[in-house]
């Protein structure tokens, strides 16, 4: 192979965003690298979003392993149903997580996005690429206001207004894997046939960044960094500055007065995949 076009590498780096146990998940296969978030909830339980993440990314490892060139929807959608049935979950009644998928094969690169836990590609031509699941922002929106307004009246984070959070928390859910409302991972396998899905061809790329929200909203929110082409050129560098750059704008905003949200700091996943050599990505960023 050529010096750009080297055997795709993946590279991550995680950070949970307080004293507990990430909810965030990475995995990989020879070719494909899976992001799951778990969703945070008001109670606490044992089978929390974290729980469901572990249990579908390591499903959706051993079929993409088994099946490295299936169809991703199916093998999401096999997936859930196994999870389901093995653990007893019920729609509407169960933790929930995104998952996000980027499979390279052949001549392809295929990507799932299902929940805020975005992929951006980076072109061989240097432009950038979205691929983003936005529609839970877009449910509850009476609840969001009354959450942040809670937060601007009498200061904090949203966790700390349990009452708030636990409507826009319930609100959410009601609106879960149902037309109109926004689809998931969670107990139901329809989800999957309504995730964002695209495909370029391997020689168009130059890299793949897939992270969740708690590293998006550096980018979206923020504004640290300032743009995504930003964001691949310090993961680039090293994943863990991506993480570590927001996680540092959070820690200068403390009170979470500057950008108000639901807790101080987030978990944090960031996987890269290498399409080119890393001197060729930085060349494209620059």
């Amino acid at each position: 192979m050529s010096a750009t076009n080297p055997r795709p590498e993946v590279v991550t780096a995680e950070r949970p965003g307080r004293d507990r146990p990430t909810e965030d998940r990475i995995f990989t296969t020879s070719n494909a690298v899976i992001v799951l978030d778990g969703a945070s909830q008001p109670e606490a339980s044992t089978r929390d979003g974290g729980w469901l993440a572990e249990q579908v990314g390591r499903h959706l490892q051993q079929l993409l392993t088994e099946h490295p060139a299936a169809d991703l929807a199916d093998t999401l959608a096999e997936t859930i149903r196994h999870v389901r049935d093995l653990h007893g979950l019920r729609p509407d009644a169960s933790p929930s997580t995104t998952a996000s998928i980027v499979r390279w094969f052949g001549n392809d690169v295929d990507i799932l996005v299902l929940g805020d836990s975005p992929t951006v590609l980076l072109t061989r031509t240097g432009e950038i690429h979205e691929v983003r699941d936005d529609r839970l922002s877009r449910v509850a929106p009476d609840q969001r206001a009354d959450l942040r307004e809670a937060v601007r009246q009498r200061g904090g984070f949203g966790f700390h207004h349990a009452a708030e959070w636990a409507a826009l928390v319930d609100a959410q859910r009601r609106a879960r894997n149902s037309p109109g409302g926004y689809w998931i991972v969670e107990a139901e396998p329809e989800a999957a046939r309504h995730a964002v899905r695209a495909s370029w061809p391997i020689s168009e790329l130059a890299a793949g960044l897939t992270v969740t929200d708690g590293v998006a909203d550096g980018v979206n929110d923020y504004r640290t960094p300032a743009t995504w082409r930003a964001a691949i050129v310090l993961a680039n560098q090293h994943p863990a500055r991506l993480v570590e750059t927001v996680h540092q704008a959070e820690k200068e905003d403390a009170d979470g007065r500057r950008w108000p949200r639901s807790k101080r700091h987030d978990d944090k996943a960031v996987a890269l995949v290498r399409l080119t050599t890393a001197a060729h990505i930085a060349k494209l960023t620059s």
